[in-house]
């Protein structure tokens, strides 16, 4: 029998040219003056010029926010919010990867409620949803366009805060494969991974369910099927498409089942040292998933099968080391090689990690709930 279980998605319109379409969806949703929040990067790939013509070319009005970072900062929201009561805006479009979707959803709902975005960290802490807002990622693996996730840095406490409630979710989500072709190798590599973890924490959580399960699986099948081959195929868009496709998958699932302790952890590292949030997750996601594995073990089992490994028949052992071993080496063949230590983490960081870990709300849905030394322990493995 299977346990209560809600699932939530926004609509969405999949496949090459959906981007193209950004001025007749806006113009459905009756809205007129649109805040287009993206980056800088994405406005030099050409994909925000691209969603301005669109909207242009429906008589609506664009005006453009690209002060967005990498880890999207609470300053950044609020200054969004800012431009967009300034402009008397009435919508909001996002253009790009996870942290212009997840800016655009802190600024909506900071000016519909009318107060600081850092005040809406935790679960379901957001009373009025934000005006009409359309998702366009151009990254295959944050799924933030499909999400009840919205993720915030706050530097003076040098954390990030994690928003889970449908309130923002959007309104639409536009998911064209081809605005991928512009991400170079290693961004590639590291979203693509992000997408991966997505749907492992996804699968083993205790939030998981059936329905989630479908789609968790079909993520990990796709994404273990053609990462490797989009990284030596970058402008191959059938290829693209699938990774895409597997990022949607896992954004499916893990909006709705949560999360887990790699999730925990890499927001504690991205907060700390503003640190890329999917390589965060590569280079944690072994290490968590081996502490993890004993209190899953039908889930990893599950995992291994859908990676396509040879477990019948082997001892609890040895199909442990197998799944583990080919998550180690699809992170390496993807050029995700590096250590905490590498990329600035010291010992003496670790307590302060752990305990920021600790207090993120993935870690209420990990298979296995830590103790703080227990946190301390896997990023010390990590270093």
């Amino acid at each position: 029998m299977s346990e209560l279980r809600k699932f939530v998605a926004p609509e969405f319109l999949y496949g090459p040219g959906a981007l193209e379409t950004a001025g007749q969806y806006a113009r459905n949703l009756g809205v007129h003056r649109l805040l287009v929040v993206t980056d800088p990067g994405v406005m030099a790939a050409g994909w925000t010029g691209k969603v301005t013509a669109s909207l242009e070319a429906e008589g609506l009005e664009a005006v453009v926010y690209s002060q967005v970072s990498p880890n999207p900062r609470a300053e950044e929201v609020m200054a969004g919010v800012e431009v967009f009561e300034r402009e008397r805006c009435d919508a909001i479009v996002a253009v790009g990867g996870g942290s212009p979707l997840d800016c655009a959803k802190g600024i909506g709902i900071a000016h519909s409620n009318g107060c600081h975005v850092l005040e809406f960290e935790g679960i379901d802490n957001v009373e009025v949803p934000g005006p009409p807002l359309i998702c366009i990622p151009t990254t295959a693996g944050t799924a933030a366009d499909l999400s009840q996730f919205c993720i915030i840095t706050n530097r003076t406490q040098r954390t990030k805060i994690a928003i889970i409630s449908k309130t923002v979710i959007p309104d639409v989500a536009l998911i064209d494969p081809v605005t991928t072709t512009t991400m170079d190798r290693y961004l590639t590599a590291c979203t693509g991974m992000d997408a991966m973890v997505h749907a492992v924490e996804a699968f083993v959580s205790s939030a998981h369910s059936p329905l989630t399960d479908l789609h968790a699986l079909e993520a990990i099948r796709l994404i273990n099927g053609n990462l490797l081959a989009v990284l030596d195929n970058l402008e191959d868009v059938e290829i693209r498409d699938k990774v895409m496709r597997g990022s949607l998958e896992a954004g499916l699932a893990f909006s709705n089942a949560s999360l887990g302790a790699v999730h925990a952890m890499a927001h504690s590292l991205g907060g700390f040292l503003d640190l890329p949030h999917g390589e965060c997750n590569s280079i944690l996601l072994d290490h968590v998933m081996a502490f993890n594995y004993d209190h899953a073990e039908d889930r990893f089992g599950a995992i291994g099968q859908t990676l396509g490994l040879h477990m019948d028949g082997l001892p609890t052992g040895e199909r442990r080391r197998v799944v583990l071993r080919h998550i180690a080496e699809l992170k390496r063949n993807a050029g995700i090689f590096h250590t905490l230590s590498e990329r600035g983490v010291r010992a003496a960081d670790v307590p302060d990690l752990a305990r920021n870990a600790m207090h993120d709300a993935c870690m209420v849905t990990n298979p296995r709930q830590p103790i703080q030394r227990d946190v301390e322990v896997i990023y010390e493995e990590a270093l």
